[in-house]
C-alpha cells in the first residue's frame, strides 16, 4: 500500500492547526505587534475557505484512457474557473497498478483493499471543507472491489456525482443490480451520450432528471497546414489513413489491414499509421501477442512499406499533429457496446474524416453527415468507402466541415462548464467564478498582412478571398493603442503603422472614406451602394484614439501623428453634416480621445452639434415604456448612451448625463437579466410596438457585448455605486461560457473569437469582427483609461 494512504488526516490537520510553543517565542514582546497578528489570525480563520471536490478516477501516470480523460478534465476546470473550487484527486490503483504521483496528490486508493474504502470514506465525512465527491467509473476499475465501493458510496455523507464510461444495455441481473445501487446512492450522473442516458433510464429504471449529458471531452487545435505536418513527418505526397490508442485485440486493426491491398492498388500513396502502445494491462497478461499477430498480418499481405506503428504513449502536442494530417481517421471496434471512445472525439476535433463501425457513439455524433459506418469486421465495406473518400475531395472537406462543428460542443472547455454547473448546484459553497484568460494577439496578427487585417477566416485559416475592411482595421488600430498603453511592446508599434495606413489609404480626397478592399488591394463596387457613415464614424473613433496615444511613440514612429492629425480632421470636417446615429456616436467616442490627449476644447462645439441630434432623436422617440434613441433596439446598441455620457463629460451638459442614464439603462433592462447578458438578436431587431421575447434564437454576436461592457466600464467610472462593474463582469462571461448553449465563444488556443452564437451551435469562424470585439472586452478590464 503506498504509504500516502496510511497517514492519518485527522492528527495532520491537529498538527497545523495546533501553535507550537517554539512559534510563540518568536512573537515580539510589542503590544500592537502581538495584536496586529492576532487580529489577522483571526481575519484568516474567518475567511470561508473554498470548497474541495474530491475526485476518484485513475490518474496519470497510469496509462490509460479514464486516467488521460481526468487529466485533461482538472486541467480544463482549473484553467476556467481558477479558484471557484479546489479538485483533489485521489488515484485509483490495485495490486497490479501502482504508480508514483505528483506531489500534490495527498492520498491514493487501492480498490483491493476494504480497509482503504473505509479510510477514505471517513476522511471526506470528517473533513468539513468537501463539498462534495466526484467519481469516475469503469467496471474493471472496481472488479475485485464492487461490495467495497458500494458500502463506500452507502458511507458517504458528501452530496455525489458519478461518471459512468460504460452502460451496457443488455447487463446481467447482477450487473444491473449494482449499477441501480449506484445511481440511487448518487446525487448525479454524468453520461457522454444520450444513448447512454436512454439506456440508464430504460433498463436501468434511473430518473432522468438526475442524468447530464456531457460528451466527450476534446481539445481546441490550432490548425496548422496539413502538407506542412506530413513534410514533418515524413509523409510528403502521402494519403494518410490512421488510428491511435492503447492497442488491443478490441480495436480489430486487422480490419484494416485486410482492406489496404485493394486501396493501395488503386491508391499507392495510401500510408496507415496505428499509432499508440499496446494496452499495459494486456502487455502484463500476455505480452505483444496482438501487436505481433498484427506484424504477422501485415507481411502476408505484402503490406509493409505502407503500414507505420507509431509505438508509443504520444505526447499530446504530437498526437494531434498526426490526427491534423491524417486525410481519414479509422475507428474499427469490434465491440458493439462500446459507449464512448476518446480516440474518435479526438480525431473529429482535429478535422479528420471519421469512418467508424456503428458503436453508440459513432451512431450519434456521425448523423449529421460527419462521418461514414461501416459493419464491424466487414473489411470489404471499409475498403469501399475509403476509395470512395479518396476519390471524392468534395465529400472529404464536407465530412472535415461536418465533423468540426459537431465536435465543438465538446471542447475541454464546455465540458468544465458543464461540471461546474453540476458542482455549483451540488457542492456545498460552491460559488462558480470564471477566470479570465490573458491576453493573447496571436490570432489577430495571423490575420494581418502587410496591408491590414483580413476580413473573414475559415475556423482559424485568415481568408484571404474575403479581403479587407476599414471597419476591421479601424477597430483593430484601438485594439493595438490599447495594447501599447497597457504594455509599451515596441513589437505593437509595427501592427499600429500597418492599420493606420490602411486607414489613410481609405482616406479619399474629398474627405470621406471607402470601406471594402479586395484581396488585390483594389476598392470594390460594395463601396458605392452602401451606406459609409458608420464605418466613416468608425475611423473618427480610432485616428482619435490613435492621436491620444502618439505622443508616447518612439521618435522613428512619431509621423505617424502628423498624418493621424491631418486625416482625422480633415474628415471631421466632412463628416459635420452625418445624422446616423451610430456614426455620430463613434465620432464623439474619436473626439472625446483626441480632446483629452490635447487639452482642447475646440471639439466641444462639434460634440454639442452631435450630442444635440442625438438628444433629438431621443426626444422624439422616447416614451413612458420604450426610453431609446431609435423605434428599434438592432446592433451597436449600448455605443449611443456610452457617447452620450462622454459627450457629458466634455461640456458637462446635464440633459446629456440624465439621457445617457436613462437610455442605457432601458438597453440594459432589455438585454439582462440580472449579472447575464442576451443581446438583440440580428435574426429580429426590437421594435418599441413589439414586447420583447426572451426565449432564445440565436444571433447573438461578440461585437454587442463587448460594446456593453466598453459601456458599463465607462458608467461605472461616472456612477461608482450603480452595479455596472457587476454587471460588466458578467457580461463578459457571455464569451467564456455564460450564455445560452453554456459554450466557450473565446477560443484559448488560438486567441480567436467565434463568430457568434446560433440556434444550435457556435459559428466557428474567427474573424476580425469577432476577435477584435473580444480583445476590446478583455482590455476593458485592465487598467486603461476610460473609453
Amino acid at each position: 500500500m503506498n504509504s500516502k494512504t496510511t497517514s492519518t488526516m485527522d492528527n495532520e490537520t491537529i498538527t497545523e492547526k495546533r501553535a507550537r510553543p517554539s512559534e510563540k517565542k518568536t512573537y515580539s514582546s510589542k503590544i500592537d505587534k502581538g495584536k496586529i497578528q492576532e487580529l489577522a489570525k483571526r481575519v484568516k480563520k474567518s475567511e470561508p475557505r473554498v470548497s474541495e471536490i474530491i475526485f476518484l478516477t485513475s490518474y496519470p501516470p497510469r496509462q490509460c484512457g479514464i486516467a488521460t480523460y481526468s487529466k485533461d478534465l482538472e486541467q480544463a476546470l482549473s484553467k476556467k474557473f481558477g479558484q471557484s473550487f479546489i479538485l483533489k484527486v485521489f488515484p485509483l490503483e490495485s495490486k497490479s497498478e501502482q504508480h508514483q504521483y505528483p506531489k500534490d496528490i495527498e492520498h491514493v486508493l487501492n480498490t483491493n483493499n476494504v480497509l482503504d474504502f473505509q479510510r477514505a470514506s471517513h476522511r471526506i465525512n470528517s473533513d468539513p471543507n468537501v463539498g462534495m465527491v466526484l467519481i469516475q467509473h469503469e467496471f474493471g476499475l472496481f472488479k475485485d472491489g464492487e461490495n467495497a465501493f458500494l458500502e463506500f458510496l452507502e458511507f458517504l455523507d458528501k452530496p455525489i456525482a458519478i461518471t459512468f464510461h460504460t452502460i451496457l444495455p443488455k447487463p446481467t441481473p447482477g450487473l444491473k443490480q449494482n449499477v441501480k445501487r449506484m445511481s440511487s446512492l448518487s446525487d448525479a450522473i454524468i453520461v457522454m451520450t444520450q444513448t447512454s442516458a436512454e439506456i440508464l433510464t430504460q433498463t436501468y429504471g434511473v430518473r432522468a432528471d438526475k442524468i447530464t449529458v456531457v460528451p466527450h471531452g476534446t481539445h481546441l487545435v490550432l490548425y496548422e497546414n496539413k502538407d506542412f505536418l506530413k513534410e514533418k513527418y515524413d509523409l510528403s505526397g502521402k494519403k494518410v489513413l490512421s488510428t491511435f490508442g492503447l492497442l488491443g485485440p478490441g480495436k480489430s486493426i486487422e480490419t484494416t489491414l485486410n482492406a489496404l491491398p485493394t486501396i493501395i492498388t488503386k491508391f499507392p500513396e495510401t500510408v496507415f499509421l496505428i499509432i499508440g502502445r499496446t494496452h499495459p494491462t494486456l502487455v502484463k497478461e500476455e505480452g505483444e501477442i496482438y501487436r505481433d499477430f498484427l506484424t504477422a498480418k501485415i507481411d502476408e499481405l505484402g503490406i509493409k512499406d505502407q503500414v507505420r506503428f507509431v509505438n508509443e504513449f504520444v505526447p499530446l502536442k504530437e498526437l494531434l499533429e498526426y490526427l491534423q494530417l491524417t486525410d481519414i481517421y479509422l475507428f474499427t471496434s469490434k465491440d458493439p457496446h462500446q459507449a464512448v471512445s476518446g480516440t474518435f472525439s479526438y480525431a473529429l476535433s482535429c478535422g479528420c474524416p471519421v469512418i467508424s463501425t456503428p458503436i453508440p457513439h459513432a451512431l450519434e455524433v456521425l448523423q449529421n453527415d460527419a462521418g461514414i459506418m461501416f459493419d464491424f469486421e466487414d473489411s470489404g465495406q471499409l475498403e469501399r468507402a475509403v476509395i470512395q473518400l479518396f476519390e471524392n475531395d468534395e465529400a472529404l472537406h464536407r465530412l472535415r466541415l461536418n465533423g468540426l462543428n459537431t465536435s465543438a460542443t465538446s471542447a475541454w472547455e464546455n465540458a468544465a462548464i458543464a461540471h461546474a454547473k453540476i458542482f455549483e448546484k451540488l457542492g456545498k459553497g460552491i460559488r462558480l467564478k470564471y477566470h479570465k484568460p490573458p491576453i493573447d494577439l496571436k490570432h489577430i496578427k495571423n490575420m494581418t498582412t502587410e496591408v491590414g487585417m483580413i476580413q473573414f477566416s475559415n475556423i482559424n485559416s485568415p481568408d484571404i478571398e474575403s479581403g479587407y475592411t476599414l471597419d476591421d482595421n479601424a477597430r483593430a488600430l484601438i485594439a493595438f493603442c490599447q495594447h501599447y498603453q497597457l504594455t509599451g511592446r515596441a513589437s505593437d508599434l509595427k501592427y499600429i503603422k500597418i492599420y493606420f495606413n490602411f486607414i489613410q489609404c481609405c482616406f479619399r480626397y474629398d474627405g470621406t472614406f471607402l470601406n471594402y478592399v479586395d484581396k488585390d488591394y483594389q476598392f470594390t463596387a460594395q463601396n458605392h451602394p452602401e451606406n459609409l457613415e458608420d464605418a466613416s464614424g468608425r475611423a473618427i473613433w480610432a485616428l482619435g484614439y490613435l492621436l491620444s496615444v502618439s505622443k508616447h511613440f518612439p521618435e522613428a514612429y512619431r509621423g505617424i501623428e502628423d498624418r493621424a492629425r491631418f486625416v482625422f480632421e480633415e474628415a471631421i470636417k466632412e463628416m459635420e453634416d452625418v445624422h446616423s446615429p451610430r456614426s455620430m456616436a463613434f465620432m464623439i467616442n474619436g473626439l472625446y480621445h483626441y480632446s483629452h490627449a490635447n487639452d482642447s476644447k475646440c471639439m466641444n462645439a462639434l460634440v454639442t452639434k452631435f450630442a444635440d441630434r442625438l438628444v433629438q432623436m431621443y426626444r422624439h422617440e422616447a416614451k413612458e415604456d420604450w426610453r431609446w434613441f431609435e423605434s428599434y433596439l438592432t446592433y451597436g446598441n449600448a455605443i449611443l448612451p456610452h457617447a452620450m455620457l462622454m459627450a457629458y463629460t466634455m461640456t458637462l451638459n446635464g440633459d446629456y448625463r440624465k439621457i445617457a442614464k436613462t437610455a442605457f439603462d432601458f438597453l440594459l433592462s432589455k438585454i439582462m437579466t440580472g449579472n447575464s447578458i442576451r443581446v438583440i438578436s440580428n435574426k429580429n431587431w426590437l421594435k418599441s410596438n413589439e414586447k420583447l421575447d426572451r426565449a432564445f434564437q440565436g444571433g447573438e454576436q461578440p461585437i454587442d457585448v463587448a460594446y456593453t461592457i466598453l459601456a458599463l466600464r465607462f458608467f461605472h467610472g461616472i456612477f461608482p455605486d450603480s452595479g455596472y462593474d457587476v454587471k460588466m463582469q458578467g457580461a463578459f462571461n457571455w464569451f467564456l461560457g455564460e450564455n445560452p448553449l453554456k459554450q466557450t465563444i473565446y477560443n484559448p488556443c488560438t486567441g480567436g473569437c467565434y463568430d457568434g452564437l446560433e440556434l444550435h451551435n457556435v459559428n466557428l469562424n474567427q474573424g476580425a469582427e469577432s476577435t477584435l470585439s473580444y480583445l476590446l472586452a478583455r482590455m476593458a478590464f485592465e487598467d486603461l483609461p476610460l473609453l
